[in-house]
């Protein structure tokens, strides 16, 4: 059984779709508080698709409350763990702290601990706890490609702080009680029913309603957009290989641990990234062909919590799973556009 929190989410609900599509013997329970940071609509309409599978389970609630999470271990006894539970944003965590400590550190803390008891009593346990990290963990890291060799201590938000967190609190449980987990840095996942706090969404709607966009940095920054199908392969492919056991030279345990990126390895300028964006949404129907862009562009200062630059090394992931995520933002961006006008049909 695959236990996948977060599973109303963007990325969680499309890993759920394709492993339910992908075997019906699959077993799939998912959890999620349904918060509403964003359209919860868009949320419940992720659920619908996922509740067509008899082979899935969804549990509403949250991750930081210790007790349901104990029972759902004990319940279900997941052999695998995708975490993929957290809030999400980085400006959204200078505004509102509370909720990043809660699902982020102690929602965290609670599903190390159940993975940590899945050996009670000599029982098999879970063979893999895969969770969600972030490029923001970067912070202000001066070389790029950013490697997950660099040292990653200056975040530059709480959100960046709490992911980084969260490495470090996997490192120590792998370390003290064998548990093989494996964190993967997302690098800006965009994509059909993504989440509309993510710029590229932000953006449409805006254009949509005649509002100006704020580009930071006066456009001068880059992102390593990541389509939302690679990041499912990616994590699929992570899945199925969790790092080895060893015995270390003081006879206790060497953490079973890994770090990967998760990118496109091939950062994009955000004014090109607008302009692609635009020429996709008159594609597909969603803004009128003779659309005033430049009226309703707006170059603005960085903003706190930003960084100019995300660009991926994905060397590490090639080498252990043969993959590097591939797709184009223009292809990405259509699919996108397409999806969009198709959900809001007015």
């Amino acid at each position: 059984m695959i236990f996948v929190t977060g599973v109303a989410g963007f990325i969680g609900s499309n890993l759920a779709k394709y492993l339910l599509q992908l075997d019906d013997n699959i077993q799939i329970v998912g959890i999620d508080n349904l918060n509403d940071y964003y359209d919860v609509q868009l949320k419940e309409d992720r659920l619908k698709e996922l509740d067509k599978y008899a082979n899935f389970t969804f549990i509403k609630g949250s991750i930081a409350d210790k007790t349901l999470v104990d029972n759902i271990f004990k319940q279900y006894q997941p052999s695998i763990v995708v975490n993929l539970a957290a809030q999400a944003g980085v400006r959204y965590s200078i505004l509102n702290p509370d909720v990043y400590m809660e699902s982020n550190i102690i929602g965290f803390y609670n599903l190390l601990e159940a993975c940590r008891h899945s050996y009670d009593d000599g029982k098999t346990g879970v063979e893999h706890f895969v969770y969600a990290s972030s490029s923001s963990v970067y912070g202000s890291n001066k070389k790029v490609p950013y490697s997950t060799e660099d040292k990653v201590d200056n975040p530059v938000s709480l959100y960046a702080a709490s992911k980084k967190s969260n490495e470090l609190m996997a490192h120590a449980y792998s370390k003290l009680y064998n548990i093989p987990s494996t964190g993967l840095r997302f690098f800006t996942v965009y994509g059909p029913a993504g989440r509309p706090d993510m710029a590229y969404f932000g953006f449409t709607n805006k254009l949509k309603n005649h509002e100006k966009i704020q580009i930071f940095n006066y456009g001068n920054c880059k992102r390593d957009f990541t389509y939302i199908d690679d990041i499912v392969e990616g994590i699929v492919r992570v899945m199925t290989k969790a790092p080895a056991k060893q015995q270390g030279e003081d006879g206790l345990p060497e953490p079973p641990y890994a770090i990967y990126n998760i990118g496109n390895n091939h950062p994009e300028n955000l004014l090109e990234f607008v302009d692609i964006l635009q020429q996709e949404l008159i594609r597909a129907g969603v803004l009128p062909e003779d659309y005033d862009f430049e009226r309703y562009k707006e170059l603005v200062p960085m903003q706190p919590g930003d960084v100019p630059v995300t660009y991926a090394d994905t060397s590490s992931l090639e080498r252990d799973f043969n993959f590097k995520p591939s797709t184009s933002l223009r292809t990405g961006l259509r699919a996108f556009a397409e999806w969009y006008k198709s959900y809001y049909k007015d």
